[in-house]
């Protein structure tokens, strides 16, 4: 039997999604490659859905990385026009095969669902839609969803969506599919990102649309980034091409801005903004924010490589590889026996004497939650004989849960609630501790905070009452949110 070896000590990764329609195309295939670009976003469980125009669903879906789930003999039974897909972890409880995505309906309407977010007023439309003696087969609240769309009266699914969307409250990017069409639709507030490609007709023919998570998802089947999903706006994808239609612009915009330091990969590109390039920028702005006298530079693989090469830069400081990672310990990777348990981050991190004994080092990561990974980085630096380690982190100092689709700790875990810098690198045995202020963050991505949620940082949510929802959900209703 396989678990769970984790040894990132930041935020865990939320769910990624895809959805296309393209009838020239084998959509199965691309949608495999496409989760496979976004396997980042979660390695739980995978699944895909595929319709023929006027035929049934048909979906596969699994605990396990894309790979594992998926081989030649599945994909070639999974035939279509149509198909969207999902990579998931779930953002709390459990992590059941029911709960992996796509989630199937078969109410008024067949229909797939895959989510990313969290809604916060699941309990009331749980209990709604319970009332009705509609049933569930998951604890996910991705089904709720589901469950509001496959049961709606309306005979388009675009006009379900349009008529349910104004009734979630929290973060969703969600694509959903019957056997006529694709439909993309991202929360008023635009929390959890969703980004538009396009696939050139082949020999001339028509242009075929798909959207997904992130764009590196397009760079990998051939297609190309057009643009984000609006907040608030329902993008249509069938046989009379793409259609939108906006159903709720007055709410303030709130994108997360943890995509850009954490979670996205750095060849993505969201709001208008290359990450890798940001990041670069941010290391820039940490070095101008604390300068240190130092040696050497080195990244925490692969989290903090971007950040490190930018403030390398500003600093005229070398940059070395400190540490060799192991990049094939997954979240997998069978469990070590207690012998070996003891030597936990080794496992994927092991040091080089040669760079940095007696070396005076500045260390680059993107974030620390509850400290642990960390004090045994600086750890094993100190046992390879630095002389000094000053930690930079490239993010502000995480205090606040995330209820909108992130993992998080409890304040109560997180190293930096209730301490004072200082005292967090004496928690974990560093010389010098900075993190990026938050200033620091939206000048390194040129964006204004107004548009933009920072409550793990600040603790501002912006959505009214999501402490108390959150609180209600994890009291009375028993879901998985993904």
């Amino acid at each position: 039997m396989e678990h769970r070896l984790d040894h990132r000590d930041g935020p865990r990764d939320e769910c990624g999604v895809f959805g296309i329609y393209a009838p020239e195309h084998d959509v199965a295939r691309l949608t495999y490659f496409a989760l496979y670009a976004l396997q980042h976003r979660g390695q739980e469980s995978a699944g895909i859905a595929t319709a023929h125009r006027g035929a049934n669903i048909i979906a596969i879906r699994d605990q396990g990385l894309v790979s594992q789930v998926f081989d030649d003999n599945t994909l070639r039974s999974l035939v279509g026009d149509l198909a969207i897909g999902h990579v998931r972890y779930s953002t709390t409880g459990s992590s059941e095969w029911e709960n992996a995505q796509p989630i199937v309906r078969d109410d008024r309407r067949t229909l797939a669902l895959a989510h990313n977010g969290n809604l916060i007023n699941a309990v009331e439309l749980h209990a709604e839609l319970r009332g009705a003696d509609v049933p569930f087969r998951s604890t996910s609240d991705s089904e709720i969803i589901a469950a509001l769309l496959a049961t709606h009266p309306a005979q388009r699914i675009d006009e379900a969506v349009a008529d349910v969307l104004p009734r979630l409250r929290g973060a969703f990017s969600t694509v959903v599919m019957t056997e006529e069409a694709v439909v993309a639709f991202r929360d008023p507030h635009g929390l959890r990102p969703l980004a538009i490609g396009v696939i050139e007709g082949l020999g001339g023919g028509e242009d075929s649309y798909c959207v997904a998570s992130e764009s590196c998802a397009f760079d990998l089947i051939g297609a190309h980034y057009l643009r984000d999903v609006e907040p608030g706006e329902v993008v249509t994808l069938s046989a009379a091409g793409l259609r939108s239609r906006r159903v709720a612009t007055d709410q303030r915009r709130a994108f997360c801005v943890f995509e850009y330091i954490y979670f996205a990969r750095p060849d993505s590109r969201m709001a208008g903004t290359v990450l890798q390039v940001a990041r670069a920028r941010m290391g820039e702005i940490l070095w101008r924010e604390a300068p240190v006298d130092a040696d050497v530079v080195i990244p925490v693989p692969d989290s903090g490589n971007a950040a490190a090469r930018g403030l390398a830069r500003a600093a005229g400081l070398p940059q070395d590889d400190g540490f060799i990672k192991n990049r094939y310990v997954t979240r997998t990777f069978i469990q070590p026996g207690q012998e070996l348990r003891r030597q936990g981050l080794r496992l994927k991190f092991n040091p080089l004497r040669e760079v940095v004994a007696g070396q005076r080092l500045v260390v680059v990561d993107d974030s620390i939650v509850r400290g642990n990974t960390t004090r045994q980085i600086v750890q094993m630096l100190r046992e390879a004989g630095a002389a000094e380690v000053h930690l930079r982190i490239s993010a502000p100092p995480i205090k606040h849960p995330c209820h909108y689709g992130i993992d998080m700790s409890t304040r109560e875990e997180m190293i930096a609630h209730g301490r004072s810098v200082e005292e967090v690198a004496a928690e974990i045995g560093a010389d010098s501790l900075h993190y990026l202020s938050l200033a620091g963050v939206y000048e390194a991505v040129g964006a204004a905070r107004e548009h933009h949620c920072d409550a793990c940082f600040s603790g501002e949510y912006p959505l009214s009452g999501t402490e108390d929802a959150a609180g209600k959900y994890a009291l009375e209703l028993p879901l998985v949110r993904a």
